[in-house]
């Protein structure tokens, strides 16, 4: 216990006294004061106070500030002890000192060690409030039933306090619980199938593969220690039900706790009823009426809008009779709470018994609760002034947040100006008729999920739902037209702050503006608008689903440009989610045409940027040079200067797969020296551009015998991807990385960088990408001596992945599985896979890798032992180093050496084997750690 003069902190009790009387003060308002007075008088930063009050929540300086202002008004007179540093934070003046209490009666409760700074978990929890009222031994019970249950559902009626009193469990646990916990609200949903996208979001996964499942948001989780509250599920029950039961199957730390209408009904499932809050009843004695935690919230919420709020004996059997009328639900408590003080609780009292006389002519427990609440939203809405029943009704369209701009603009119309609308907002704020959604830069509101029915009811019998709904389907329209633009001027945390909690809202609108009432232009231009929303979500699935509804509606309903920007937006959705493939091509070669017809540089750009993908991902290398350098005279037209450097990627990637290495790394070079990175970029190319070039230049690197600097690269471009936040980006540089170590021999590395890959490609469910890793997997295994184990596995694996995608790693597992058969004594199947492959490099004109599967050919020919088998191998091998040098490819041309000086060595050649393989080997400047330059050294010297 801490003291200065009458002023006792007492941190056993949470008590403020002064002259051993308590001071009513808030929770969180003490948790601030005991830090303060712990800290010895030194000054303690808004910060640390955020920090070590709200843990792991990000809190607005307001919530702060009103904390602070609640202890100076609890010191009264003394309230000058407190004292702010402008822009810093605040200091307790004064010697207070601390003495040991007897603490032998205090409960003590066992909790884990609070971890370090660099330890906190992340959350997404809000900060609460305002205390919740009569719920204490709801929450410890509910703390039991998740120590012996892994799913805890509550339930029960409308607005019983589900919500509030799971935030309530959730905060509570820390620090006890371990682990990340978030909130995932699945009101905003209309279709059930969102439910996986809904947690993936949430969570950060992310999924934008072909299909987003409760098994891949499992996958992705893993032993992730977690809380997960699943809010709202009445709604999507049978969905949320199956991502519940999936998650706790196949993550065995993960713990939900959901609220629902109804329970889940899944394995496992601890359910907890959620009662009313503890009424008087009839003849209770005036004196025990302020015990009941309906009264208290009474009191509470009414006391929060007027401050000299006093009930006495007179009007404490008023408040008794509301609290029991409204049956102890606390909404409909709350409502009637925030009448009081405009109305008076005489009047309040009056009417609530005129609205409810329904209710009381019978046994009311036998009547659905919700009439109840719907009796005490009626009589509440009846209460507003029409202005504001007119704001109320038309702010249901909105599907979970909105921002005082939104309500504004969609409520407002002849009737009402857009500065009413928002003076009419913050009338129902005061009203606890819209809430407060504290905790990011821009203020949020919502209506209670209630509520907010029970204002749609009202909008559908005005008639203007379709007015409104259209209004707020163009507000949306409009403000990712802007946000497109501000893709280069805010960071990408900032433009998912501000845009990326909107996905409701648009699912919304669109789910309107198709419907038989809709305006499906309006829908056809927010789908467009939209697309930076999925792209930066990595929601290409649902964005292939929208864009395929925009395209099927009536074709009036579309222009040209339209048409355009749904084509080229289809063809991204395709080609993340099923690569290359007909309907993709289709999807782009429509987007160009229409482009040309328009003359469009952009999607000119957008549309050849998509069909040389395809062709690189096919391994058709001249056509795709072809349309490297038509996209790179259509880029000399460009406003944006950078799509000119673009084009010299794209050449130089064509090069590459061409085998003119000297010309690839040239046009690559030239792409970064002169390329400024736009952000914009990777919604108009689905990738990181200068990622994807310093990809490719640590491979032509490698290939031309600077492994060294390759793998400098490598590291480099793998710090620079994660700090991306896209995990595609990212997902492809973890793949040349990858790649590349397995080419120098760093197994550790590349054991690292495949780790990397398959829990990012696994977290956002890229198939493709995992695809790839799990090969790199059995690349390492038969690289470390385990032949059968090692081919088994990347030849089940290598059968997922797709033949005309990503070539540039296809192409190099293609011959690992060739050559781990040869030393699994199957050279016959090896040769068959080698020569298909050569045959594919010489209609594909994908040179890069001849040089490879000709040494690898004559590998195999010797293991296959056939008559005459040495002078054949010889002749691939010769072969091999022809195709090497006329490429400057000396990493290959070292490597045919080693297997030419071996078999000429075999032979009795040793002298012409040890000239061959020193002439290459002298030619190296770096690398010498490399295991094909160490394989190499070691042979030469048993040559001497």
């Amino acid at each position: 216990m801490y003291a200065l003069g009458e002023w006792e902190v007492d941190l056993v009790r949470r008590e403020l006294r002064a002259r051993g009387v308590a001071v009513r003060i808030s929770g969180r308002a003490f948790d601030i004061l005991e830090v303060l007075v712990q800290s010895d008088g030194e000054l303690v930063t808004k910060d640390n106070l955020s920090d070590r009050v709200w843990p792991g929540v990000i809190v607005e300086e307001n919530t702060l500030q009103v904390q602070i202002s609640a202890i100076r008004k609890a010191l009264g007179p003394d309230r000058e002890m407190l004292k702010t540093a402008s822009g810093r934070g605040y200091r307790l003046l004064g010697g207070w000192t601390c003495r040991q209490e007897d603490t032998s009666s205090a409960d003590s409760i066992d909790l884990e060690p609070m971890p370090s700074p660099a330890e906190l978990f992340q959350t997404n929890l809000p900060a609460a409030a305002s205390e919740l009222v009569g719920r204490a031994n709801a929450v410890q019970h509910l703390r039991g039933l998740l120590s012996a249950y892994r799913v805890v559902t509550l339930t029960g009626e409308g607005g019983i306090g589900k919500t509030k009193l799971a935030l309530e469990v959730a905060r509570s646990l820390f620090p006890a619980f371990h682990g990340d916990r978030w909130l995932v609200d699945l009101v905003s949903l209309s279709d059930p199938g969102l439910v996986p996208s809904a947690v993936a979001g949430v969570l950060g996964l992310k999924l934008g593969g072909k299909e987003i499942s409760a098994e891949s948001v499992g996958r992705a989780i893993g032993a992730q220690r977690l809380l997960l509250v699943l809010d709202n599920c009445e709604h999507v029950i049978d969905a949320a039900a199956r991502l519940a039961g999936t998650v706790v199957r196949m993550c065995p730390r993960t713990t939900i706790l959901a609220t629902s209408r109804e329970i889940l009904k899944i394995e496992g499932e601890g359910v907890y009823r959620v009662p009313p809050l503890d009424v008087p009843s009839p003849d209770e004695d005036p004196g025990n009426i302020p015990g009941h935690s309906a009264v208290q919230l009474f009191i509470a919420t009414t006391r929060a809008l007027q401050s000299d709020f006093s009930p006495d004996e007179e009007s404490l059997p008023a408040i008794a009779a509301i609290c029991r009328r409204l049956d102890g639900i606390p909404l409909a408590i709350d409502l009637a709470a925030t009448r009081v003080a405009t109305l008076g609780l005489q009047q309040v009292a009056a009417g609530l018994d005129d609205r409810l006389g329904l209710l009381t002519g019978g046994h009311r427990t036998a009547l659905p609760r919700h009439q109840t609440l719907r009796a005490a939203l009626d009589w509440s809405y009846q209460l507003l002034p029409e202005p504001e029943r007119l704001v109320m009704r038309r702010l249901a369209v909105f599907v979970g947040e909105f921002t005082s701009e939104a309500a504004s603009l969609v409520a407002a119309d002849s009737e009402i100006a857009a500065p009413e609308a928002v003076y009419f907002l913050a009338n129902l704020i005061t009203k606890s008729l819209v809430m407060v959604e504290v905790g990011s830069g821009i203020t949020h509101y919502r209506l209670h999920e209630t509520t907010r029915a029970y204002a749609l009811e009202k909008l559908a019998e005005s008639g203007e739902f379709d007015q409104v709904a259209r209004r707020h389907a163009n507000y949306y329209r409009e403000l990712f037209d802007r946000a497109e633009i501000e893709v280069e001027t805010l960071s990408a945390t900032a433009w998912l702050e501000r845009y990326g909690r909107q996905i409701g809202q648009v699912r919304a609108a669109l789910d309107w503006a198709f419907s038989p009432n809709g305006a499906a232009e309006v829908g056809v231009a927010l789908t467009a608008a939209a697309m930076p929303l999925w792209v930066h979500l990595s929601l290409m699935e649902e964005c292939r689903a929208r864009v395929e509804r925009a395209l099927a509606g009536p074709a009036e309903s579309r222009d040209a440009r339209r048409n355009m920007q749904l084509h080229a937006a289809l063809g991204a959705a395709l080609f993340v989610t099923k690569g290359s493939d007909p309907e993709t091509v289709a999807a782009w070669t429509k987007a160009f045409d229409i482009a040309e017809s328009l003359d469009d540089t952009d999607y000119r750009l957008r549309a050849l940027y998509g069909l040389f993908s395809d062709c690189t991902n096919s391994g058709r290398f001249g056509a795709a040079l072809a349309i490297a350098e038509r996209f790179s005279s259509y880029a000399a037209r460009s406003t944006d200067t950078a799509d000119g450097a673009i084009g010299d990627r794209l050449v130089g990637a064509s090069l590459l797969g061409l085998g003119d290495l000297d010309g690839a790394r040239r046009h690559i070079e030239r792409m970064l020296d002169r390329y400024v990175a736009r952000r914009s970029h990777v919604i108009r190319y689905q990738r990181d551009q200068r990622l994807l070039a310093r990809s490719y230049h640590f491979e032509i690197l490698w290939l031309q015998g600077f492994a060294d600097q390759a793998m400098h690269s490598v590291e480099c471009s793998v710090v620079d991807a994660r700090a991306s936040d896209h995990p595609v980006s990212l997902s492809t540089t973890l793949t040349f990385a990858s790649s590349n170590a397995l080419h120098v021999g760093d197994l550790t590395l590349a054991e690292c960088y495949t780790k990397a890959l398959m829990d990012l490609s696994a977290r956002h469910a890229l198939r493709r990408w995992n695809a790839i890793g799990r090969c790199f997997e059995g690349v390492l295994l038969i690289k470390r001596g385990d032949i059968g184990g090692g081919l088994e596995l990347l030849r089940t694996a290598f059968a997922r992945v797709p033949q005309g995608s990503f070539t540039v790693f296809y192409t190099p597992v293609l011959a690992e599985i060739a050559d781990a058969l040869g030393r699994d004594d199957k050279a016959a199947e090896g040769l068959s896979i080698i020569d298909e492959a050569l045959a594919r490099s010489d209609s594909n004109e994908e040179r890069w890798f001849v040089a490879e599967f000709l040494r690898i050919k004559g590998e195999l020919v010797l293991r296959e032992g056939a008559p005459q088998a040495a002078m054949a191998a010889e002749q691939h091998f010769l072969r091999s180093l022809d195709w090497a040098r006329r490429q400057g490819a000396l990493s290959w041309e070292l490597r045919t050496s080693t297997s030419l000086a071996r078999l000429q060595h075999d032979q009795g050649r040793t002298a012409e084997a040890r000239s061959l393989l020193q002439s290459v080997y002298n030619r190296f400047s770096e690398g010498f750690e490399t295991a094909d330059l160490k394989t190499a050294k070691a042979y030469l010297d048993s040559l001497q």
